[in-house]
């Protein structure tokens, strides 16, 4: 089954496919021709992953999903939350992201935050949502050169390296992009086997 990932994030496609293996064919924005960046104007992640995957559903009428991701930071509030992307301004720079994060947290004891992924696939013209999340906490400096986005503030519970000390692989075992596509391939395991 060939499905369109509604995202120009290359690190996204990576994680997506490393936990897909070879059961699906997941083809980029770029891979469709399709050359636009769908805007995230809404006020909860499930709100745009269907904004996302409806448009590339409308324009191509191909099967395809979208996802939304938001870090969530307790003492802040939620904060940044569906801004994640944006939480430092327009120009989505990993760097200021992180730095205006650190910042905030300055002083701060609660340092729990989590990471949650909603996935909406369009099949046939109807949606299914699915979400992931990964609880951590936040640390006081960056460590590790992998990933990208928050993963070099972000240690998962239960472990001792934040997501960019971690392999892709690693990653993938544990984070909530990785739980929600699982559940995405799981759901089209039992569309596949009932269509």
């Amino acid at each position: 089954m060939k499905l369109i990932f509604a995202t120009n994030n290359q690190y996204k496609v990576d994680e997506i496919r490393a936990t897909v293996g070879n059961d699906f064919e997941i083809i980029t924005l770029k891979e469709a021709g399709i050359d636009i960046d769908i805007p995230e104007p809404f006020h909860t992640l499930e709100e745009n992953a269907t904004a996302k995957s409806k448009t590339i559903f409308e324009l191509t009428g191909i099967n395809c999903f979208s996802e939304d991701t938001g870090l969530e930071v307790f003492s802040l509030n939620g904060e940044p939350g569906v801004k994640s992307a944006r939480y430092a301004g327009e120009e989505k720079s990993f760097n200021a992201n992180i730095e205006k994060l650190l910042i905030n947290l300055a002083g701060k004891t609660n340092r729990e935050a989590r990471f949650r992924t909603v996935i909406s696939l369009i099949i046939n013209g109807a949606e299914y949502m699915f979400e992931g999340v990964c609880n951590g906490h936040i640390t006081t400096e960056r460590k590790g050169g992998n990933g990208f986005g928050y993963d070099p503030v972000f240690i998962p519970q239960g472990k001792k390296t934040t997501f960019a000390e971690m392999s892709l692989d690693e990653k993938a075992a544990l984070s909530h992009r990785a739980i929600a596509t699982e559940k995405l391939v799981n759901f089209l395991d039992t569309f596949k086997i009932n269509n």
